[in-house]
C-alpha cells in the first residue's frame, strides 16, 4: 500500500514537471517581436547577433512576459557567493550572503559572436556601474591590511569592460533547437572602485574607518584583489540568467540556421 502511494505521489509529481515544461514550451512556440534573428550565412553576421542580444538585455530589464524563473535583471539576488584565494597581494576566505546586485540595466553589448563549429559565445559588455550589496564573513588580507569580521558590505564597480566567454551545446526540444548553456567565465577592466565594509576589527570605528579610507584611497590594487570576488559574482548572475532563458526560448530564434540532427 506504502508503494503504491510512493509511484502515485512520483507520477503526480513527474506529470506536474512535464506539463510545466510543455507549457513553458508553448509560451516561446512563435519568435517574440523583440528578438532580432541572424544567419551565419550574413556578412554582418556579428553586428546582428549583437543588436539582438542587446535588444534581449533591454527586454529583462522589464521582464519578460512568460520567461518562467527570470525576473528583472535589475535589481538581481544571489544567496551566497563563496571565495577562497591564498595567492599574491590577498589571502581570504571569504562569503558573501544575500547578495543584492543593481546596475545591469544599463548593460551596452559591445559585440556579441557566435562560433558556427562548437556554438561557444564571446560578448563584450560595458556596464557603466555596478552595485553589490550584501552581508560579508572575512578571515585573511588584502595588500598588508589584515581583514577579520562580519557584517554588511558593498562594492561598486565604475566603467566596467566586460568580456564573457559562453559554452553551449545543442540540443532538440518540440521541434526546436536549443542552447544548453554550461559555463561562462568572465574577465573584465574597470576605471574605478568603491567599497565598505562595516563591523571590521570586532566594530572599532576608529580602525574600521581608516581602514575603509585606505581601501579606498588604493582602489587600483585593491580592484585586482577583489577581482575574483567580482568576476565570480558577474558569472554566477549571468550564468544562472543564461541557463533560465535559453532553456525556454529557442536557440533558432537567435541564430536561423543552426544545425539540426535531423
Amino acid at each position: 500500500m506504502e508503494n503504491s502511494v510512493k509511484k502515485v505521489a512520483l507520477l503526480s509529481v513527474l506529470q506536474v514537471l512535464l506539463a510545466a515544461q510543455v507549457f513553458a514550451t508553448e509560451r516561446f512556440d512563435v519568435k517574440p517581436a523583440f528578438i532580432k534573428t541572424c544567419r551565419f550565412s550574413d556578412p554582418d553576421f556579428v553586428a546582428c547577433s549583437t543588436e539582438s542580444v542587446q535588444g534581449l538585455f533591454d527586454k529583462l530589464v522589464t521582464g519578460i512576459e512568460g520567461l518562467e524563473h527570470v525576473g528583472t535583471i535589475d535589481p538581481m539576488k544571489i544567496n551566497k557567493i563563496r571565495i577562497l584565494q591564498g595567492d599574491g597581494p590577498v589571502s581570504v576566505n571569504a562569503s558573501l550572503g544575500k547578495v543584492v546586485v543593481t546596475g545591469f540595466s544599463n548593460t551596452k553589448i559591445s559585440t556579441h559572436s557566435v562560433s558556427s563549429k562548437d556554438f561557444s559565445w564571446e560578448t563584450h559588455i560595458r556596464l557603466p556601474k555596478m552595485r553589490i550589496e550584501g552581508s560579508y564573513h572575512m578571515q585573511g588580507r588584502i595588500l598588508v591590511i589584515p581583514l577579520n569580521g562580519h557584517g554588511k558590505c558593498w562594492f561598486e564597480p565604475s566603467d566596467m569592460d566586460i568580456i564573457m566567454k559562453t559554452t553551449t551545446s545543442l540540443y532538440e526540444r518540440d521541434n526546436h533547437v536549443f542552447y544548453n548553456v554550461t559555463t561562462s567565465k568572465v574577465d573584465y577592466t574597470i576605471s574605478g572602485l568603491k567599497l565598505n565594509m562595516g563591523n571590521l576589527f570586532e566594530g572599532v570605528k576608529v580602525l574600521e574607518d581608516s581602514t575603509n579610507q585606505y581601501l579606498n584611497d588604493n582602489w587600483r590594487p585593491v580592484s585586482e584583489a577583489l577581482k575574483p570576488i567580482i568576476a565570480k559574482t558577474i558569472e554566477d548572475i549571468l550564468l544562472a540568467i543564461m541557463q533560465n532563458i535559453f532553456h525556454q526560448i529557442p536557440a533558432e530564434y537567435f541564430v536561423a540556421d543552426l544545425p539540426r540532427s535531423g
